[in-house]
């Protein structure tokens, strides 16, 4: 989601990392305030909120974030009186050289109780003790397995030639530069498309930009749908398998079979669970990134968390 004139819209990230098997988590100190917090700063127009997040969490630490399980937002008085809304997800290091920039003196990472104690704010305690249970329940160490409906494309009505071949119209081009800088907070690695022109100009700009591997895939067409409706669920299973980023592009009929695929995954019980299951029958729009956060690898695979990211938002 985007920035609204009110409440002012931030957001960050809980750096964690393991150290000798325990684990930490990255405060910031700023000089201005003389605080101990987590790394985040406000949107700016139109930013989406992971793009902020990532953005922030690497100007103020000088260290690249892979986001994520989402972590409890903060909303709060300000100072001036405003209500300020602060959204924050857990993340590790995917690189950088740690330098700081001027709003920032001091880092240091700590112990989840020797951060509890650093902490300047009670209010940031609730994202350290979401990222701790998280942890303990072995929910932590995630991997992104993103489907992405094709964005929108010039109309049936208005295309004469092979559909397979139809291209995204203004908008849906527009969709597909958004997606860029989303699925790079996520750090995609591996981008797996239909062939059809529309799904795969969806995905190409950011595959161009992180130099990320694209595959066409005849299974993840309506085509190949029609004449063979497993393939879809082996390229789920696939990416299981792999264990690493990777989005999955589509279109609309073949997304009941992806994401219930998707359900028998979730953890029992969970928001996770209940989302599926819900999209399974709804569907998600065009140009939509729907982000779910998995540990492990194949059958036993779980899915934690799952977002939507929706165009426009």
């Amino acid at each position: 989601m985007t920035a609204t004139s009110c409440p002012t819209a931030a957001a960050g990230a809980l750096l964690w990392r393991r150290r000798k098997g325990e684990l930490e988590v990255l405060l910031v100190h700023r000089p201005k305030y003389d605080d101990w917090s987590w790394p985040k700063g406000k949107l700016d127009k139109n930013e989406a909120w992971t793009t902020a997040a990532a953005r922030e969490v690497t100007e103020e630490t000088g260290l690249v974030p892979r986001l994520g399980m989402p972590l409890p937002k903060s909303v709060y008085p300000t100072p001036g009186g405003k209500i300020k809304e602060v959204r924050y997800w857990a993340a590790e290091v995917a690189r950088g050289e740690g330098l700081l920039e001027h709003e920032i003196d001091e880092v240091a990472w700590l112990t989840v109780s020797k951060a509890r104690a650093r902490l300047t704010y009670e209010r940031d305690a609730l994202q350290l003790q979401a990222l701790a249970k998280a942890d303990r329940q072995g929910f932590l160490e995630t991997w992104p397995l993103i489907v992405v409906r094709h964005a929108e494309a010039v109309g049936r009505s208005h295309w004469d030639d092979d559909d397979t071949d139809r291209p995204l119209n203004r908008s849906g081009s527009r969709r597909s530069t958004d997606l860029v800088p989303l699925l790079s907070a996520y750090g995609v690695a591996r981008v797996v498309t239909s062939d059809a022109v529309r799904c795969v100009d969806t995905v190409a700009p950011y595959a161009k930009f992180a130099h990320a591997d694209l595959r066409r895939k005849g299974g993840l067409s309506e085509d190949g749908f029609e004449s063979n409706p497993k393939k879809v669920l082996q390229h789920v299973d696939r990416a299981l398998e792999r264990a690493k980023p990777v989005v999955l592009c589509t279109h609309r009929p073949l997304l009941p079979s992806m994401l219930a695929r998707l359900y028998d995954q979730a953890v029992p019980g969970s928001l996770a669970e209940e989302l599926l299951v819900e999209l399974a029958d709804s569907g998600i729009e065009k140009g939509e990134a729907l982000v779910c956060q998995v540990v492990g690898s194949g059958r036993d695979a779980k899915v934690v968390t799952v977002e939507r990211h929706l165009p426009g938002n």
